[in-house]
């Protein structure tokens, strides 16, 4: 098929999960308005780093258009008379640097496509939806029973990825999702393995699997068209939200905030665990669990997204777990993944930082017990749990599963070796990624240690100390050249005449008793 000949392909090498940072280096004054100099930078290298100019204005339309997440962002007033005077600059400089440090730190802000723009103009100049429409129109060239409804805009929370609300002619009253995506920097499988697992997807058959319609990639892309749900995903159900509300709408901030019924949690992490174990041991690596990646069917969860790891997409909670290094697998993951989710599912949003140092009160001693072998320090430092041990903990091991539907996803031998291949070059780049972090992260400590006040004390008296010595030590050395110069004269005819006001010079038997 003629699907997505042009334009032509090209893996995307950058990683938009990596977290960016801004800093306000300075401010300049010109004729009638102020312009900040920010220093931006990807991740942990400051040579991953460059400079972007911009006005309050500029903030402001920022501003405005994230006002759809419903957040009570720090953005300083504005004044219209005063605004040119130094000591208002200088304040506001300080609001705008509190404003930036929010929204850098916010996972979902931090993650959209508005403030990678702001932040970072030329890595994120292309208009995606243009190029997704161009892929879909070309699609549909050679596939006429399909056609566009409307476009599901923002839906999700990926830049490169986007969703289109579609019917078949021959069923119009039946209503189904097209998704179109990019490659990512985590793309290992040549182009024809590639094709042939994205067509496979289709014939996979799992009752904790959402069915995929129809599936097709090329060198640059790929399309998949599924059912669409009204019910929405389990992060729909969590946070009470509209499918197809823009995601920043349903997700940022929550009018009510309540967990799930045990029951529930019950249920659904087992079932999210059962299909988890089926993959893993596949060898199919899936590593994107997050709650709107979870279908609800009824009171059944089901999984999507399965082509994301083929495409080499990111996780969602990559800037997570690439803090630590004992999560170097896909399997480990896709566990650390399912702590969050457990957290979601149980309290009703995601945990404020990571690793969580006490959890709330929970409906059951047993969820917590789950999350404290996911999610705290301790956890971190020792290496995430299997699925299967998750399995046999109390929440989930008295689960009874009620749908008698047989598995079925059959993936030839050369293919399973190319998928292996590429897991093992994903959780590469995983492993190269948390050294740099973590030699970073000991750069860091010791320059701030070496920085310290404490620090600052030892080390001047360590300064003075040194001085004394040096001194005592220059003072030995005059001592003993004086006493060298005297010896060397007693050897004459007679010794050099002293007054009662004048030092006498330590004898040699005295110098050597120091």
């Amino acid at each position: 098929m003629a699907f997505m000949e042009k334009p032509p392909a090209g893996k995307v090498l950058l990683d938009d999960t990596v977290p960016l940072t801004a800093q306000i280096e300075a401010s300049q004054s010109l004729h009638s308005h102020t312009e900040y100099i920010i220093r931006v930078q990807r991740g942990v290298s400051a040579e991953n780093s460059w400079q972007i100019v911009r006005r309050y204005s500029d903030f402001d339309l920022l501003n405005n258009s994230l006002q759809i997440s419903t957040l009570s962002l720090p953005l300083p007033p504005k004044k219209l008379i005063g605004n040119m005077e130094r000591e208002f600059i200088a304040e506001r400089q300080k609001g705008l640097q509190a404003y930036l440090d929010v929204i850098t730190t916010h996972h979902i802000l931090s993650n959209c496509e508005l403030v990678k723009k702001f932040l970072d103009p030329n890595s994120y100049s292309v208009n995606y939806t243009e190029i997704a429409l161009q892929h879909v129109s070309m699609f549909f060239r050679s596939e006429p029973k399909w056609e566009v409804v409307e476009p599901l805009k923002d839906i999700g929370w990926r830049i490169r990825k986007k969703y289109f609300l579609m019917k078949n002619k021959n069923q119009p009253k039946e209503r189904l999702m097209l998704s179109w995506a990019d490659l990512g920097p985590d793309k290992y499988l040549s182009d024809k393995d590639l094709q042939y697992a994205v067509k496979l997807l289709s014939s996979c058959s799992h009752p904790y699997i959402y069915k995929i319609t129809f599936a097709t990639a090329n060198e640059s892309s790929v399309l998949v068209i599924r059912p669409f749900s009204e019910k929405g995903t389990l992060k729909d159900l969590i946070y009470k939200a509209k499918p197809k509300d823009p995601f920043l709408k349903k997700y940022c901030n929550p009018k009510k905030i309540q967990g799930l019924e045990l029951q529930q949690i019950k249920t659904y992490g087992r079932q999210i665990l059962e299909v988890l174990k089926f993959l893993h041991e596949k060898g199919f690596p899936y590593g994107h669990l997050h709650s709107a990646n979870v279908m609800l069917d009824g009171d059944t969860c089901k999984l999507l997204d399965l082509e994301n790891s083929l495409l080499g997409l990111p996780s969602f909670y990559r800037s997570y777990f690439s803090q630590f290094r004992k999560i170097n697998t896909l399997e480990g993951i896709d566990v650390h993944c399912f702590g969050h989710l457990l957290y979601e599912m149980t309290y009703g949003r995601p945990p404020d930082t990571v690793p969580v140092d006490s959890f709330p009160p929970a409906p059951s001693v047993f969820v917590v017990s789950v999350l404290e072998s996911i999610l705290t320090c301790e956890a971190m430092k020792n290496g995430m749990p299997t699925v299967s041990r998750l399995l046999q903990m109390p929440l989930f091991s008295d689960v009874l599963l009620t749908n008698s539907e047989k598995p079925q996803f059959k993936i030839p031998t050369k293919l399973k070796e190319a998928l292996k291949t590429s897991k093992e070059c994903i959780e590469k780049r995983l492993t190269e990624e948390q050294k740099l972090i973590h030699q970073h992260r000991r750069l860091t400590r010791a320059q701030s240690h070496h920085g310290s006040e404490e620090e600052k004390k030892k080390r001047k008296i360590l300064a003075r100390k040194k001085s004394k010595r040096s001194a005592y030590e220059s003072g030995e050395e005059h001592s003993a050249k004086y006493s060298n110069s005297n010896n060397s004269a007693g050897s004459g005819a007679s010794s050099p005449l002293t007054s009662p006001s004048s030092p006498t010079p330590p004898s040699t038997a005295e110098h050597a008793s120091f």
